[in-house]
């Protein structure tokens, strides 16, 4: 039921300037909840514009801001996270990813809130050998990022399974949609007819709008009585890379791609690129894990979800890649 008073309870969402965060602090205000949108700078938060928005400035690191932060406050989606970046410190993804996390909920535990939803990622399995990947596959992190990853989900779920608050574990599938720039130049590639596989292009892919990421995060805080589970979030099906990108080709009505470069010295390049350019803080012009995004297969389950939770995606990939584009047009992307 959509909530219409001034009286509707009151949602954190941190990280919530992130193409993620802002999505879901989009979707509660439109459904008349009242939400307080936090991110490190106030200028972040200038886009929202809307009376149930409560800009809060503070950085999860912080655990007087999260105390200032949790207050008034019936539940709390943490998506704040670090992602990978060139120019940061290793240490830097424990002490957001991981203590970051630690400060949300013990902030929570302390106000009484009730219910938090962590926002953790599919990352946190690695390479999996056998997909598709369900919430029962084994944790086999491949990089700082992801071993942060897994630490915070997994100090997660020991808050929720002790019972000091309730709450769930969302994992995102590979994220996409209007707005999005991580796959925008891959779009814009194949628009141009520059784009080129590494390999054959039957590695597998697996996406989730994050309109339907956001629906799955409000799903997740509804269900109260599912508590300490992993929820693997994703859309209607796998799919070759090669099938995505012909799709893509042809709703931007141009020629598929056929263009393959051979694996092996892809990734030497992308190692090498890496080596010299991560220690002088430059973003390498290729990455290692972006070479692995043409060869490695993602595919998974999401059978809990959808009986757990009632989640299933609104649309197929079409209309996925018809909104995407339709967007990207309408912001001169393309």
């Amino acid at each position: 039921m959509t909530s219409t008073s001034t009286n509707a309870p009151l949602y954190l969402v941190t990280g919530a300037a992130g193409y993620v965060g802002s999505e879901l602090v989009r979707h509660l205000a439109a459904r008349g909840e009242r939400v307080r949108a936090m991110a490190r700078r106030l200028k972040q938060l200038a886009p929202f514009d809307n009376p149930r928005i409560e800009p809060f400035e503070g950085d999860i690191r912080d655990r007087a801001a999260m105390d200032r932060a949790m207050a008034g406050v019936a539940g709390v989606y943490h998506i704040a996270a670090l992602f990978r970046h060139a120019n940061v410190p290793d240490s830097a993804y424990r002490e957001t990813n991981l203590e970051g996390t630690r400060n949300v909920m013990e902030a929570a535990i302390a106000a009484g809130v009730p219910r938090l939803i962590h926002c953790s990622t599919i990352g946190v399995l690695g390479h999996v050998e056998n997909p598709p990947a369900d919430e029962t596959t084994e944790y086999m992190p491949a990089d700082l990022y992801q071993v942060s990853k897994m630490e915070g989900e997994k100090l997660a779920l020991e808050l929720f399974r002790s019972q000091r608050i309730g709450g769930v574990v969302i994992r995102p599938a590979m994220i996409y949609g209007p707005g999005d720039t991580r796959l925008r130049k891959i779009f814009r590639m194949i628009a141009h007819r520059r784009f080129f596989y590494v390999g054959r292009g039957d590695s597998l892919v697996h996406f989730i709008d994050v309109r339907d990421l956001a629906r799955a995060f409000i799903l997740a805080m509804e269900h109260t009585e599912r508590n300490g589970e992993i929820y693997i979030i994703a859309g209607e099906r796998a799919m070759p890379l090669k099938e995505f990108a012909e799709e893509v080709a042809q709703v931007l009505q141009v020629p598929p791609p056929w263009l393959r470069l051979p694996v092996r010295p892809m990734q030497m390049l992308g190692t090498l690129c890496e080596a010299v350019c991560v220690p002088l803080r430059i973003p390498p012009p290729i990455y290692r894990r972006r070479v692995d995004f043409y060869t490695k297969s993602r595919s998974f389950a999401t059978r809990k979800a959808q009986q757990e939770l009632g989640f299933a995606p609104r649309q197929g990939l079409q209309g996925e890649i018809r909104d995407i584009i339709a967007d990207y047009r309408q912001r001169g992307w393309l």
